[in-house]
């Protein structure tokens, strides 16, 4: 399958240039070039109304319908950025997208990145995130039963984990997990890191560089740096998985699914061809973007429908 056009154009760009290297950068750097990567995001939905809040110690960025009365259902996101960037600036427009869509409250987890932060201090954030919104549903206007964790990339490892924490934990569940191309395995072992692992403006080195400063020194096959292998799946409630046809993680996507299943969690899975790793953010160029934002906004105003 041939990459999307938009899509294509971005890849042509980056191997004329040279397939710059992110380990050629410094973090401030990266950072600067993820923000300014939103533009390929496309117009920026008005048509909800957005507010920011703190609450023991962690900080949340709201998006609602501009109309709504009693609670809604709600998304509580963790954004990508490999474990050391994006935030607000970087996934506003997608927010706003699934909020207006899914006639929903996006509720955006702020957690805190490294190389200024290291493990757990994202886990941490994210598991304590979701505990505040559920344990203040009146404030957050969401209603309790009616929770999903999604996130993309770095923000898809943190919603799994952050389930599996509170499935141990015996508090509460989310309705369910809607996990948008996550990185699942710290080891990098999977195929499609080679064969996805140069060309696609996302590489290898992105990818295993953000790793390695969020994780330290702890060992890459620790259950919270690669939950991919993990054989405490059964009891998660349903789980969605969005994989891209030609990212580096695209078998991490394929083998949690089988994984999954085989421990007797509900699960399916998506590729959507023609993309690359972050297409959830090109909704300006890309009709697989603006595709996936309108189906993940359809699965969270109504969970556990297929």
């Amino acid at each position: 399958m041939a990459l999307e056009a938009g899509i294509a154009e971005l890849v042509e760009d980056f191997i004329a240039a040279g397939r710059p290297s992110s380990r050629m950068q410094n973090i401030e750097e990266r950072r600067t070039g993820y923000v300014a990567s939103a533009v390929l995001a496309g117009d920026r939905e008005m048509r909800v109304q957005t507010r920011s809040l703190e609450c023991e110690g962690i900080c949340f960025w709201v998006a609602s319908p501009l109309q709504s009365s009693g609670p809604l259902p709600a998304v509580i996101y963790y954004h990508g950025g490999c474990f050391i960037s994006g935030g607000v600036a970087t996934h506003e427009q997608q927010l706003r997208q699934l909020a207006y869509s899914g006639n929903c409250h996006v509720i955006a987890v702020e957690y805190r990145l490294a190389p200024e932060f290291t493990f757990p201090a994202a886990h941490d954030d994210a598991f304590k995130g979701a505990n505040i919104v559920w344990h203040n549903p009146a404030l957050f206007g969401v209603n309790p039963h009616h929770i999903t964790l999604a996130g993309d990339s770095a923000g898809g490892h943190l919603a799994l984990v952050t389930a599996l924490r509170l499935k141990t934990s015996g508090q509460w569940l989310p309705a369910q997990l809607l996990l948008i191309y996550p990185m699942l395995d710290a080891t990098a072992s999977c195929e499609s890191y080679v064969r996805n692992g140069e060309d696609y403006v996302i590489t290898r080195d992105t990818l295993v560089s953000g790793y390695e400063m969020y994780l330290a020194n702890l060992p890459r096959k620790h259950p919270e740096a690669s939950p991919l292998w993990r054989d405490d799946f059964n009891g998660l409630p349903p789980v969605h998985i969005i994989t891209a046809e030609y990212d580096p993680l695209c078998d991490e996507g394929n083998i949690l699914h089988q994984r999954l299943t085989r421990q007797g969690a509900q699960s399916t899975c998506t590729c959507y061809p023609g993309t690359i790793h972050g297409f959830f953010q090109l909704s300006g160029v890309s009709q697989s973007a603006r595709d996936v934002i309108q189906d993940v906004a359809r699965r969270i105003s109504k969970p556990g429908q297929k």
